[in-house]
């Protein structure tokens, strides 16, 4: 019989991963990162990790799925108990090498103490959305941009930098990196007119796209209603991101608040 763990980080992503499942699932909070509306079953600190471990085999977990969003922690040498002390060396190699090497190395300490990873798309489908304009009117030129964005953010997952850019008219305005998507767009929204090309002529979109060689099973992308205002405070078009690879959260709100913004939605094939 399987059951079900949620890893979760900060963010609305566990809890809506909660409403989407059958069941609820067990539920544990990485200690600083507390899921929004959700309240966990434990938390646990990476100083401690193989005891958590097997606190999830006790409980008959099987199978896990990591939801939200973590920074790395600081680590307490004084809280290592000596079982997680000797995986300290794989961890901080991984942690040199970027956050993708880090996550891999997370996914393959949990699969080698026999638990399965489940990603979103596979467990909530419905979070997920497939290829189609969801709101809103796309021109040639938001097609043109929405190209050149895809071409940007693979090469920055190439470098695991990160995984959103602003592009208006082929012009690259802001990509993503370690501040995340809320500081880009707010920075995007800074800029002055002397830096950004004549709106009258296409205002731009913002693109998210998983990274070209990222495990999918873990930290995909997520939009939600707050990323459809920040578009719109920035003096976008619209966002477009790649079909199958990105988490949205309220979905019938983001398509209602960029109906009501004049933004398209976009999941591009």
């Amino acid at each position: 019989m399987t059951r079900s763990a949620i890893i979760a980080g900060a963010g609305a992503l566990p809890a809506a991963l909660v409403a989407a499942l059958p069941e609820r699932p067990f539920v544990a909070a990485l200690e600083g990162f507390a899921p929004v509306g959700l309240t966990p079953d434990v938390s646990f600190r990476v100083e401690r990790l193989m005891p958590f471990l097997r606190m999830l085999e006790d409980a008959g977990v099987t199978r896990v799925c990591f939801a939200g969003a973590v920074q790395r922690p600081r680590l307490d040498p004084a809280l290592f108990d000596p079982d997680t002390a000797q995986i300290v060396p794989r961890l901080l190699a991984a942690m040199g090498q970027g956050d993708d090497a880090t996550l891999r190395e997370v996914l393959a300490i949990f699969e080698e103490a026999g638990f399965a990873i489940a990603g979103v798309p596979e467990i909530a489908p419905a979070l997920v959305p497939s290829v189609g304009v969801l709101a809103g009117t796309l021109t040639p030129r938001d097609e043109k941009d929405a190209e050149r964005a895809a071409a940007i953010v693979s090469a920055l997952g190439r470098v695991d930098v990160g995984q959103g850019c602003v592009v208006a008219q082929g012009l690259c305005l802001a990509v993503e990196a370690l501040p995340g998507t809320d500081a880009m767009l707010a920075a995007v929204a800074g800029l002055p007119a002397t830096l950004r090309p004549d709106p009258a002529r296409g205002r731009g979109l913002f693109y998210k796209a998983p990274k070209d060689t990222q495990d999918r099973r873990i930290d995909l992308p997520t939009l939600g209603p707050a990323t459809v205002a920040a578009v719109a405070d920035a003096g976008l078009g619209g966002i477009a991101w790649q079909a199958g690879g990105v988490i949205c959260l309220d979905l019938p709100q983001m398509v209602a608040l960029a109906q009501e913004k004049g933004l398209f939605l976009w999941a591009r094939g």
